[in-house]
């Protein structure tokens, strides 16, 4: 692992188990997805299966994200790298050179691959946002929305994430904490409202006959193909493990806030939103002619049209003025989740770079904030330029979307193999946590990769070429990063995998701390 310069700048330890879960939550954010993601979940043909889709997404997570829980417990020093701390550390630990020679590569291909996610998710966010800000000024002036009046607001949105980002963790936690509270208190709201209209409107055909039938599963088929969109709403709960270098106590807040984070966000807010919103869809729903699901599959925010029904008929007339302020809050949310997703990527940038896996100049820390602010700089840039492409058209948001997807689900699937790999042998370990969980994690999230590229690509027609050249791209981009390894190997003669006196040259570097009581591990302080 990296050297440490007592002198160096480092991390403060700032964040309780509140701060380190308020900001998983803020990127997996109800009220931000709700309205981004129904149009696409709305296709008639499987939309009857939405709820039991974010069900069945929500428990894929939730075996994820206990492989997390155990490897944060387990490394609790592991500072930023996250997931790609964990990769090299559970691979050293392995007594035998024929197994712990390839904790380099191992590490190395996990921080490569979460670069897919993490480097390219906020700028999904900030897409999604120029969309979104367009709809609510196109309200009120409909000639807005020219393409360089949408990639304006989408320089001008990553350029406010990068400065809050730049300021610190802790003035992003006050900020998610106000963004959590005002999406909650809206999404409820809006979920109450839809579960009221019902009953006060018995004469409406609705699409689901009753409460039960909006969360079973129809048929087989459109539960698959709603599950791997469904997946998507619920990642960023990891974003937790990046905080170690932040939290006050990494062992005991980490693991915890990756699940609560995940069961208060999904288990909890997104179950109450997707049931009132399939329990309210019915056939007086009208858009570009059409009803029901094919309506809200038509329109470029259902969201906001149920909203002008809702507030129209129970607030007064006030329809418009309830679906602006909905997809106000929805900006905010959007805010909360792309100002989490950029600290969690320039996290894992500063750890490979304070490693020297990327240029160093990615591993300093800002003298006043001790920030990774070289990592904020350039994320915040690349995030408004893929911004600024995505917004464009829906064949580019597509694409954009499918490489972080693509990335998103590597990761997880990685690190649910890591967890089996740093537990196994281990003295009293949890079996059904650190084995089964993370085999069945593991398995479940390359079945949603291989699911969610099967069905955009035998979709046929834009979303088969989008696909295809995102899954080009993801595949240039492992080229690159096993270039990049091979380059260095010839022109500095860093090897790709360790040889058989590595750790013997790390216990006599006084680097090196030898955890205590553990399996002899060699890691650095953070």
């Amino acid at each position: 692992m990296a050297a440490q310069n007592p002198s160096e700048v480092k991390m403060v330890p700032t964040l309780g188990l509140t701060g380190v879960t308020i900001n998983a939550m803020a990127l997996i954010a109800p009220g931000a997805f709700l309205w981004t993601t129904y149009q696409l979940q709305a296709n008639p043909s499987s939309a009857m299966n939405m709820w039991a889709s974010v069900f069945i997404a929500t428990a894929i997570a939730l075996l994820t994200a206990v492989a997390y829980s155990a490897l944060a417990n387990r490394y609790p020093e592991a500072g930023a790298g996250s997931s790609y701390y964990f990769a090299e550390a559970s691979v050293l630990h392995k007594e035998e050179h024929r197994h712990f020679k390839f904790a380099r590569l191992s590490k190395f291909l996990v921080g490569w691959a979460s670069h897919l996610y993490y480097w390219i998710y906020p700028g999904v966010m900030v897409a999604f946002m120029g969309l979104l800000i367009t709809y609510i000024i196109q309200t009120f002036y409909p000639d807005f929305g020219a393409p360089w009046q949408e990639v304006l607001v989408c320089v001008v949105f990553a350029g406010i994430v990068g400065a809050i980002a730049y300021v610190g963790v802790t003035g992003s936690t006050l900020a998610n904490i106000v963004i959590n509270v005002i999406q909650i208190v809206a999404l409820v709201t809006f979920s109450v409202l839809a579960i009221i209209y019902r009953a006060q409107h018995p004469a409406v055909h609705y699409l689901h006959t009753s409460a039960l039938s909006v969360i079973m599963p129809h048929d087989l088929s459109g539960l698959i193909q709603q599950s791997t969109i469904a997946i998507l709403l619920v990642v960023g709960f990891e974003s937790a493990t990046a905080l170690a270098a932040e939290s006050k106590n990494p062992g005991r807040d980490i693991p915890r806030g990756v699940l609560l984070s995940l069961v208060i966000q999904a288990v909890v807010f997104y179950f109450l939103e997707y049931f009132a919103a399939n329990y309210f869809i019915n056939t007086g729903y009208h858009a570009a002619g059409k009803t029901g699901f094919d309506a809200a599959f038509a329109s470029g925010a259902p969201i906001g049209d149920m909203a002008k029904i809702i507030g129209d008929q129970m607030l007064g007339g006030n329809g418009l003025a309830f679906a602006v302020i909905l997809a106000a809050t929805a900006v905010i949310a959007l805010i909360g989740t792309a100002l989490s997703c950029l600290n969690t990527g320039v996290r894992v940038t500063y750890a490979m770079g304070k490693d020297t896996e990327l240029p160093l100049v990615f591993g300093f820390l800002h003298g006043k904030y001790r920030t990774p602010h070289v990592g904020v700089i350039v994320l915040s840039v690349i995030s408004a330029v893929i911004g600024a492409y995505g917004v464009l058209n829906i064949d580019n948001l597509t694409q954009v979307t499918l490489i972080s997807n693509i990335g998103t689900f590597l990761l997880y699937g990685m690190t649910c193999l890591i967890c089996i790999v740093a537990f196994a042998g281990a003295m009293g370990r949890n079996f059904l946590t650190t084995f089964i969980f993370p085999g069945l994690g593991a398995l479940l999230n390359i079945a949603m990769l291989i699911g969610v590229l099967y069905f955009a690509i035998a979709g046929g027609g834009t979303t088969q070429t989008d696909t295809i050249i995102a899954g080009a791209f993801s595949l240039l981009w492992l080229v690159v990063g096993f270039a990049y390894l091979y380059i260095r190997k010839l022109v500095k003669g860093i090897p790709i995998l360790y040889p058989e006196d590595h750790k013997a040259s790390l216990a006599n570097s006084s680097d090196v701390v030898l955890e205590a009581g553990g399996d002899s591990a060699l890691t650095s302080g953070d």
